[in-house]
């Protein structure tokens, strides 16, 4: 748990739902599937969009610039497998959002 970080309480990100984050001073996306919590990268590997702001369509979000989407599971561009968002372990408890940056 030491290496966990808190991000944001769970009341604050409903399920189908993206927010913004910055943990440790990095720009993190947190979404919300489901209620299954996974969090990437902010930043869109195409223009730097932030995925944050984006949409959430089951497990692909969707960058609110151009419409670029990637699995929030994997961080994987389903267009274009070679690019992958950096992706980070979430853990929930006592309905807190809680997450590795190391």
């Amino acid at each position: 748990m030491a290496d966990f970080v808190l991000a944001m309480a769970m009341s604050e990100l409903l399920p189908g739902s993206c927010r913004e984050v910055t943990v440790e001073g990095r720009s993190l996306a947190l979404y919300n599937v489901a209620g299954r919590v996974y969090a990437t990268s902010n930043s869109c590997l195409h223009r730097g969009g932030p995925l944050g702001q984006g949409a959430l369509d089951g497990c692909t979000v969707y960058c609110p610039w151009h419409t670029w989407a990637f699995d929030v599971r994997t961080g994987v561009c389903p267009d274009n497998p070679d690019l992958r968002l950096a992706i980070y372990e979430v853990m929930v408890e006592d309905g807190q959002v809680m997450v590795r940056v190391e």
